[in-house]
């Protein structure tokens, strides 16, 4: 069956389940519609409780939720723990502010009369979701968008069955109407199927580039507004004025959080020359000094990576790397438990004609970079197809801030670990996609700004299209 649990640390099959049939996919759109149209004559207000209420769900059943991913894809138990923890602060985030960032607003224009945006919502929504933040990339789309009033089909990674299945029983045991997020288990071909459909009216991505770029055909060939949030090669730029040792402290974090399977991960070290060795025995004794083991243990470090085939693909891409010329500084070595671990590698002395220049490495494999300038940095962090986000250190705020402010990414951090809050919009540029999730931004994504203008009573003389209406006399 193509959905299907296996625990990547046991290499269980836990649980398979198969696909949706063509009946369910109907009944859900049907559903979905259903509760649209009923929505659509709500006030975002009388939902705000509901979430709520989905909210303290997460928290009381914050250890059900957190193992269910542990055991669909592998991360460490805390790190679950704390991304069921983010689910509730976002679900409260848009609890408390949807209603009013949902609110008319008006226009001073020169027409008679009064003008002002309402914002609606446009209807049923399709959601295809990964597997690496298996709650988290759920939430960040649920949330603003049950405050909105658009009922989502969500479609999530094969390999993460279990975690879809207990994000969408926490809507069910709530007083949510059971259609705001319908589950169900579809092939490519189902979810193009569904994107065709009349009552659907956006499509929501979070993934790889390649599958991005189907989806988003599918939804142009439709005419369905859609969002796109795909891959990232994000630079970690270290500037000569930088503090050393709280950088090193922060950068084999940045990298092995999630076993580095993480969009925003830090993944190219662009480093000033006067710090590039001392950083790369940092990194290395970082690196080496980490734990693999079971992710349920509070003492394991470093988590097994979601699959057999993802580490293949990783070891491929490392193995290709050294072979046209990467200098292996250090791991590429196996790691010996029955588990889908990947020894935490770094790579130098990348150069441009390598393919792992220009590859997302999806995985705990660090490339470091010497760079003699801030203008090099730039160019180097410019130098990818990608542009998600980003991270900048330097003594000198304002320093920083400058070289950040050069980056052709959606998202750049100053002196800082990134982080994901339900008040900064996430989104990138290039082929990293488009559009934002959370934030304001993300609440309209999926909205019609509806124009009303509204006068006392007709007025020939008001303004239409730019031209004055005249009395045909």
């Amino acid at each position: 069956m193509a959905y299907a649990t296996v625990n990547p640390y046991t290499n269980e099959v836990v649980k398979e389940y198969p696909n949706a049939t063509a009946s369910e996919i109907q009944k859900a759109l049907e559903n979905g519609n259903d509760l649209f149209k009923r929505w659509e004559k709500e006030q975002p207000t009388h939902r705000a409780e509901q979430l709520h209420e989905i909210a303290k769900l997460f928290r009381q059943n914050r250890d059900y939720l957190a193992k269910a991913m542990v055991t669909d894809m592998g991360k460490l138990y805390r790190e679950a723990q704390g991304e069921v923890d983010l689910c509730a602060m976002i679900a409260d985030y848009f609890a408390d502010h949807g209603a009013d960032l949902l609110a008319p607003t008006k226009i001073e224009t020169v027409a008679t009369g009064d003008a002002q945006i309402q914002k609606h919502p446009l209807g049923v929504l399709m959601m295809v979701e990964p597997w690496n933040f298996p709650m988290y990339q759920i939430m960040r789309v649920f949330a603003p968008n049950f405050m909105v009033g658009n009922p989502m089909i969500l479609k999530h990674a094969s390999n993460t069955p279990g975690s879809a299945v207990a994000f969408e029983n926490m809507i069910k045991q709530s007083s949510a109407p059971d259609a705001s997020l319908q589950n169900l288990f579809l092939s490519y071909d189902q979810v193009a199927e569904i994107i065709a459909d009349s009552r659907v009216q956006g499509v929501a991505l979070t993934g790889s580039e390649r599958g991005g770029r189907s989806v988003a055909k599918t939804a142009g060939e439709n005419l369905k507004k859609n969002t796109m949030e795909l891959g990232g090669t994000d630079a970690f730029i270290v500037l000569d004025d930088a503090d050393i040792d709280s950088v090193t402290d922060i950068a084999w974090r940045a990298r092995l959080y999630n076993a580095g399977q993480v969009c925003t991960s830090s993944k190219r070290f662009i480093v000033a020359a006067n710090l590039y060795d001392k950083f790369l025995a940092k990194l290395k004794e970082n690196f080496a000094n980490v734990k693999p083991g079971d992710p349920m243990d509070s003492q394991t470090t470093l988590a097994p990576m979601n699959s057999k085939r993802a580490k293949d693909k990783l070891q491929a891409q490392v193995d290709d790397a050294i072979a046209k010329g990467a200098t292996l500084y250090y791991g590429n070595e196996k790691i010996d438990l029955p588990g889908q671990f990947f020894q935490p590698t770094i790579l130098t002395n990348v150069q441009k004609d390598n393919p792992a220049y220009a590859q997302e490495m999806f995985g705990p494999v660090a490339q470091v970079y010497k760079v003699n300038s801030d203008q090099e940095a730039i160019d180097l962090a410019n130098d990818s197809d990608l542009g998600l986000g980003g991270i900048v250190f330097s003594g000198d705020p304002k320093r920083g801030t400058k070289v950040a402010s050069q980056i052709e990414t959606g998202m750049v951090f100053v002196n800082n670990f990134m982080v994901s809050l339900p008040d900064l919009p996430f989104g990138g540029v290039k082929n990293s996609g488009y559009g934002r999730e959370m934030s304001s931004l993300g609440l309209n994504a999926f909205v019609n700004e509806q124009l009303i203008v509204t006068t006392d009573k007709p007025n020939m003389n008001n303004l239409a299209g730019g031209l004055v209406a005249t009395d045909p006399k």
